[in-house]
């Protein structure tokens, strides 16, 4: 007989992912794709108790309605929202948009509204704080091209990342874990980068398909002043309907002093959104298997094997390091041999060299240890 790939996506998803559990309420939000995977979401919901919740989503619509939104409106439709969300107990998001450049042209202040009302207070705020979330995408023919794969080839590629073992990663993920709980200094060192920064008694939570689908990462924050150095990302990160390139970092004390790109000026706007978008929230180790090259979606691209990223912007609250801000921008490094090399170490000892643990106690996160 053969497997929905849907069937299975769903399965992991409601009784791995968000673990539903027997009256519980859980919203699925899905953008821009067709109703399959819904409808097995909604079946899988119901199998395991609890009951579901649809909002479907359209980036075209939101797009029209936030080129002329006042912040009375944005505000208006960031309560409606919220208080759907504060009666969820779980919430799966799935996006398929068709163009990832839809709100490219909606103006910055309405962006601006939108992501430090409706965005901050909806998703920031309720949904990651006060829900078991996990949020995805979805295989459609746009995401395909971005991957540089024929549909059919993205499709076998993407349902293998997604219903992976992810409870062996999981106990993979102890051994780092637990080291990044007992290191103070990190040093992060590529081709224009020399990073140095404390984590010391900042939790590393490790990632394993529990809030994002892929998955494959385990975070922590720095100590918010104790960032100094120069840091160069050579992932493309799309943000607000633009893709950056070349980003370049500078910090001292923590703050950025300096921020250039292959759009110098939009890229310092966004990091003038508020006075935590200058300061770092997150820095994450990757170590998906199977995910290998940049497809500018953060969900797979943060999960990159070899690779680390360091987010300006809001710190989660499981490793919270004191930074605010309406802005969370994950960007991205790898570190493998064809993209430069790269060297981590943990109070001076180096742990990762060209994207490959060498500890023997981390051995187990290289990618033959864990497809």
């Amino acid at each position: 007989m053969t497997v929905n790939p849907n069937s299975e996506l769903a399965k992991k998803l409601v009784h791995y992912s968000t673990d539903v559990q027997k009256g519980e309420n859980v919203l699925i939000e899905a953008f821009d794709i067709d109703i399959e995977l819904v409808n097995e979401l909604i079946k899988e919901v119901y199998n395991a108790g609890g009951n579901p919740f649809v909002n479907l989503r359209n980036q075209q619509v939101t797009r029209k309605m936030l080129l002329n939104a006042t912040e009375e409106q944005i505000r208006t439709w960031a309560d409606y929202d919220k208080n759907q969300m504060k009666q969820m107990q779980a919430y799966i998001g799935i996006r398929g948009s068709d163009n990832i450049y839809e709100l490219s042209d909606v103006p910055s202040d309405k962006m601006k509204l939108y992501n430090t009302i409706y965005v901050k207070e909806v998703h920031l705020d309720v949904r990651v704080n006060e829900t078991k979330w996990v949020i995805l995408r979805y295989p459609n023919g746009s995401f395909a091209q971005l991957s540089g794969m024929s549909t059919e080839a993205f499709k076998k590629f993407y349902y293998d990342v997604c219903t992976m073992d992810y409870k062996n990663m999981d106990k993979a993920m102890d051994s780092l874990e637990a080291l990044m709980n007992k290191t103070d200094k990190v040093r992060l060192v590529g081709k224009d980068t020399d990073l140095s920064f404390s984590i010391k008694d900042i939790s590393a939570i490790k990632c394993s398909g529990l809030r994002n689908i892929p998955d494959g990462e385990v975070y922590t924050a720095p100590i918010k002043s104790s960032v100094n150095g120069v840091i160069s990302y050579n992932v493309p990160t799309p943000y607000e309907g633009f893709v950056f390139e070349n980003v370049k970092l500078t910090f001292k004390d923590g703050k950025i002093v300096e921020a250039t790109a292959n759009n110098t000026e939009k890229l310092n706007e966004i990091l003038d959104t508020d006075e935590g978008a200058r300061y770092i929230g997150e820095f994450a180790i990757g170590v998906n298997p199977y995910i290998l090259e940049p497809m500018k979606d953060i969900l797979f691209d943060e999960k990159i094997d070899g690779s680390f990223h360091f987010t300006p912007g809001q710190a989660y609250k499981e490793a919270y390091n004191g930074n605010d801000s309406n802005v969370h921008w994950d960007m991205v490094t790898i570190q493998r041999p064809e993209y430069g090399g790269g060297e981590i170490y943990f109070d001076d000892v180096l742990i990762r060299k060209d994207g490959r643990f060498v500890l023997p106690e981390l051995e187990c996160l290289n990618p033959e240890n864990l497809k």
